[in-house]
């Protein structure tokens, strides 16, 4: 057997090892989170002042003014992670109970990588009106909501009701947190290739959340949507697709990105539209297979593949790169080039926050992708480097302050702030909750799990 064989079969032996880990240490530790207090509790007397009586006066003070609900209380840094558990991962459609492994993930990363403290919720009801209904209901406990894993074409609808009614800022990282960490690693490796975004011929495989707000975001910096393409299941999107026509009223974004894409009114599948591709960005069934070798082949040269189905990527990356690609990302740690929206949300809702933003709009995630992109140049391109990692733990306060930024010069931001301010500021919250984590771990009160038996 020779060397390149055997690295192949540790690749593949190290991209199966998490999900055995992930059984063995979720039932040691019984969850990811808890409750942990902020103030002090000198003795018992305290809880006077923390509780009744005391705690009359700042109830009465927020009823005569209620935005001292953000002085007086965590309302200011708290998160809701909501989902329904109908798209979950690559899983799909596993029900509430089962996605909340994710959602408390999900919150174990906003607190350690943007020290935002999350609470994951899950929602019994699959239906859009009481989701909605349900989130602005539960608007006065939290500073803001992440929408999660939540079935299209219903979680389009979501969030454009809630962004418009909420009085607090409403994320689906699904759609905006991908699409923010996606635009952000393809532009540094448009920069390694030296091809030109608005040139370049990009195929979006899956038309889902993810992948219809990273065409978004993508067309929104420059790319040129009349020569790039879509698929969905059915294949190649375009005018020609009479049953997205049919129910253009139900698949609204699917059934604009018809009209605004393939030019050429190419018809087929993914074979056909990576013929000739710059670029591909496949958000869509776990691999691997979905996207074979002999694809990557055809593709132009120096070819740019995005594969990051979870948990298995759409084509394994030595397989790409074996066909040619020059640069290969995955959703995936264990891979180079991770495009995973950790990088972006906790950052992003730190910034938000901050300034208290009343939304998250495109351009705020846009300046998120640049702040992003320009830290990994800074530390050098290479092809098996586009995008910081989550060690670079600098990202996150710099993005927070960009989107900072942003959101003042949007006009939608309710505090004010300097990028240096902010960008301190943010540093030292996240500092402070690594910290705390380390130091309940070092003292044993987040106890070392015993080793994997063999």
């Amino acid at each position: 057997m020779d060397d390149e064989q055997i690295t192949k079969e540790e690749l593949l032996k190290r991209a199966k090892k998490p999900a055995a880990e992930a059984m063995r240490l979720h039932d040691f530790y019984h969850g990811k989170t808890q409750t942990a207090l902020r103030c002090r509790v000198r003795d018992l007397d305290d809880f006077a002042i923390w509780y009744t009586p005391g705690v009359a006066a700042p109830c009465r003070a927020i009823h005569e003014t209620p935005n001292l609900v953000y002085k007086y209380t965590s309302k200011w840094n708290t998160v809701a992670v909501i989902s329904d558990g109908t798209r979950v991962l690559g899983l799909g459609d596993i029900g509430a109970k089962a996605g909340l492994p994710v959602m408390e993930g999900k919150a174990l990363l906003y607190k350690y990588l943007g020290g935002v403290d999350a609470v994951p919720i899950m929602l019994d009801t699959r239906d859009p009106d009481k989701i909605i209904e349900t989130v602005l209901m539960l608007q006065p406990a939290f500073g803001g909501v992440n929408l999660e894993d939540i079935a299209q074409p219903k979680c389009f609808r979501i969030l454009d009701t809630l962004r418009e009614h909420a009085e607090i800022p409403v994320w689906h990282d699904d759609q905006q947190g991908t699409a923010s960490v996606t635009l952000a690693g393809l532009l540094n490796a448009a920069k390694i290739v030296g091809k030109q975004l608005k040139d370049m011929r990009i195929v979006f495989v899956g038309t889902g959340a993810s992948n219809v707000a990273c065409s978004r975001l993508i067309f929104a910096y420059g790319a040129n949507p009349s020569n790039c393409l879509m698929l969905d299941s059915k294949g190649i999107l375009g005018k020609h697709r009479r049953d997205l026509y049919l129910r253009r009223a139900e698949y609204v974004q699917k059934w604009h990105l018809c009209q605004i894409t393939n030019a050429e009114e190419l018809q087929g599948d993914i074979e056909t539209a990576l013929h000739g591709a710059d670029a591909v960005i496949a958000l869509s069934k776990p691999g691997p297979g979905t996207i074979r070798p002999e694809w990557v082949k055809n593709m132009a040269q120096d070819a740019i593949v995005f594969a990051a189905a979870n948990p298995i990527p759409e084509i394994w990356p030595w397989e790409a790169k074996e066909a040619g690609a020059v640069i290969v990302a995955t959703g995936r740690s264990d891979f180079a080039n991770q495009v995973n929206n950790s990088l972006g949300f906790p950052g992003i809702f730190r910034g938000t926050l901050d300034v208290r933003a009343t939304t998250i709009t495109d351009e705020m995630a846009i300046a998120a992708a640049e702040s992003l992109a320009q830290m990994a140049e800074e530390k050098g391109l290479s092809p098996d480097h586009i995008l910081p990692t989550m060690d670079d733990w600098e990202v996150f306060p710099r993005e927070a302050a960009a989107v900072a930024i942003k959101a003042q010069e949007q006009g939608i931001a309710q505090l004010t702030t300097t990028y240096e301010e902010e960008y301190q500021r943010a540093a030292e919250i996240i500092r402070c909750a690594r910290e705390m984590t380390q130091l309940l771990m070092r003292e044993g009160f987040i106890p070392e799990a015993p080793e994997a038996e063999d």
